[in-house]
């Protein structure tokens, strides 16, 4: 089977909608799916929630769907790299449900495993907790969470054969499988397009199962974080 689309926008076609519960994978500004972001932008869909371990930056990633007000909620664990969220946030024009990181992968991992709940230390005692069930195991305090199950997954991948099946680079493995695993439909971005049987099996990373459509983007940009620190006199 076939699951490769020419273009992101017809990958997307059909599937987004307003008002949807979309997954994005990646980890800062590695692993984004630009160009199904790109598409899902340009598609003008409205009163989005997105579940993201992070919200892109100013320009880049989801911080475009963020200047043009597509995002009604994010789900995230890090968003300290944005101005438009923060100010959006802080004027109360956007929500946000916090998560910590850990958390937020295994409602991922949860939902594409088909485990409704989970319960975990991480949160208990502090607001993460808030208006959740709390129940005792072996003496110890636990939060209950609810897994996440996204309406659409938006995945980047190095490479892809025609059956979906995915290898991952380094650390571009980051949120990725989980986010593929946990969307009912889930649309790949890959650098490279094999046929289905050249990847050895020990290179499958995500079998393709999970994977509904796939869009070939041989350049991605790929953005380099670059910690900057400031200079001291006499350094």
């Amino acid at each position: 089977m076939n699951k490769v689309y020419p273009s992101a926008a017809l990958a997307l076609q059909g599937l987004v909608r307003d008002n949807q519960l979309l997954a994005v994978g990646g980890f800062g500004l590695c692993g984004i799916p630009e160009a199904l972001i790109d598409a899902l932008k340009d598609s003008g869909v409205q009163g989005l929630t997105v579940i993201s371990n992070n919200a892109g930056v100013d320009g880049f990633g989801l911080g475009k769907l963020l200047e043009t007000r597509q995002i009604k909620k994010m789900i995230s664990s890090y968003v300290g790299e944005n101005k438009e969220f923060e100010r959006q946030y802080l004027a109360g024009e956007l929500e946000l449900e916090f998560t910590p990181q850990g958390t937020l992968a295994e409602k991922l991992r949860a939902g594409g495993a088909g485990i409704p709940a989970f319960f975990t230390k991480t949160g208990v005692g502090t607001i993460v907790a808030d208006g959740k069930e709390l129940r005792e195991f072996d003496g110890e305090t636990y939060v209950m969470e609810r897994a996440l199950v996204p309406d659409v997954a938006l995945v980047k991948a190095y490479r892809a054969d025609k059956s979906g099946n995915l290898q991952f680079r380094y650390t571009a493995r980051n949120f990725n499988p989980a986010v593929a695993m946990a969307g009912k439909v889930t649309v790949v971005e890959v650098e490279e397009i094999v046929e289905t049987g050249d990847m050895p099996p020990d290179s499958v990373h995500l079998p393709g199962i999970y994977v509904h459509r796939i869009v070939h983007n041989p350049h991605p940009e790929k953005r380099i974080e670059k910690r900057t620190i400031t200079a001291k006199e006499g350094a």
